[in-house]
């Protein structure tokens, strides 16, 4: 029975979770519930009449959500390979059918469950990631060496690389196109940016991932020089951003007010709960423009330890995959957490007005119950990623000095 008690995963012991890891998933999810409560406080009492109306929906998540991460990361993530073939039908599948559903819509984005909506957008980060770390994994040698590719059905006549990087470029531009078609402009751009990282990350040539970032760079101006080939609401964005004086009560109500916000938090902020653009002048302060709240009530100070934050979970999830047992562990934790980089850096680029306002959240801090669980789901993957990394664990180092 003594035995038996030993052999339990233990946290703290060799084998355990990244604690640094995990303390900063906690301090961000604690920061962004406490700011969300303050960005949409004003905004629930006048719609809603309960200033915790948000507050208390989003703790429910909050608490699920790591219980979800803690979880998982006792999960063997190896265990996922199984399910990378099934998840990547499954996504095309929830793809196609909030097109069906939502026919007729301007924004095709959600699918009912039950009494909450979730968007399939979010399975596809996940799906893509995972898809891709385990193909990837699997011909790492080929990429890397350039040999024959063996597919199921035999030896095929070309390169690793070439037939892998068809194979990728072919599952991210149809997954790609499928999301552009639910109008989910931010939800494309984040997905093709990681699907390119993903390919980096495979061992593909310096050379040959240039050229592919200067095709994005390249396509990218022509689209902001050339808005019409956008949907209708995205070139209104773009028209916008071109000309800041231009509609300023409608299309640029909430970036003008979101600059408002930002200016007047000065360098060390008006204080939490003492926002003056969260009284209905930021659309939604709690969604996507919460960071503007945040940099209004805590200051320039404030915003830059936030970003800090993220920039060290960002680093630590790289650590984690780098020291990984092996290749698909340390793919499916680098492609994870890029994620969390990506949309942090599109999220503040799109208030701060660098890039066209394109509707994309906050990770741990924009509101959004199943957003949220699926993050904190991603997070619980490379926990478990860390419990089997060449990483010293607290435990060790203690039983090392001893």
């Amino acid at each position: 029975m003594a035995n038996r008690r030993r052999r339990k995963p233990k946290y703290w012991t060799e084998g355990g979770i990244d604690i640094p890891f995990l303390a900063i998933v906690i301090a961000l999810v604690v920061i962004g519930l406490l700011m969300m409560f303050s960005a949409s406080y004003s905004y629930c009492v006048h719609y809603f009449g309960d200033g915790l109306y948000y507050f208390k929906r989003q703790l429910v998540f909050v608490i699920i959500g790591v219980g979800v991460m803690l979880w998982v990361s006792r999960f063997d993530y190896e265990q996922w390979k199984l399910w990378a073939y099934p998840l990547l039908i499954l996504t095309y599948i929830l793809l196609i059918l909030v097109l069906v559903v939502n026919r007729g819509e301007d924004f095709k984005r959600w699918l009912p469950l039950g009494p909450l909506t979730f968007q399939p957008s979010e399975i596809a980060k996940f799906s893509l990631v995972l898809f891709l770390a385990m193909h990837e994994a699997r011909h790492y040698k080929g990429i890397i060496n350039q040999t024959p590719y063996i597919g199921p059905n035999g030896r095929i006549n070309a390169r690793t690389n070439l037939v892998s990087l068809g194979i990728y470029g072919a599952l991210i531009f149809s997954m790609c196109l499928l999301v552009y078609e639910e109008n989910h402009v931010s939800g494309t751009i984040l997905l093709f940016l990681l699907g390119l990282l993903m390919i980096y990350l495979a061992g593909y040539s310096n050379k040959g991932f240039a050229i592919a970032v200067a095709l994005v760079v390249l396509a990218a101006i022509i689209v902001v020089s050339n808005p019409d080939i956008l949907p209708g609401h995205a070139q209104q964005r773009i028209e916008v951003w071109h000309h800041p004086d231009k509609d300023p009560k409608g299309t640029r109500w909430q970036t003008n007010h979101g600059l408002y916000a930002i200016g007047s938090g000065g360098f060390f902020g008006v204080g939490i709960g003492n926002s003056h653009m969260k009284q209905l002048y930021v659309s939604e302060p709690q969604n996507d423009f919460i960071f503007t709240i945040v940099t209004e009530e805590l200051g320039f100070l404030g915003a830059v330890l936030i970003l800090i934050l993220f920039g060290l979970l960002v680093w630590r999830g790289f650590f984690i995959g780098v020291h990984a047992k092996d290749q698909f562990g340390g793919l499916l934790a680098m492609g994870l957490i890029s994620q969390v980089g990506i949309q942090t850096v599109l999220n503040v680029d799109v208030v701060t007005e660098v890039l066209p306002n394109t509707g994309i959240s906050l990770p741990f801090f924009s509101y959004g119950g199943t957003s949220l669980l699926m993050l904190l789901f991603e997070m619980g993957i490379i926990l478990s990623v860390s419990r089997k990394a060449h990483i010293k664990k607290p435990q060790t180092q203690r039983r090392e000095k001893s």
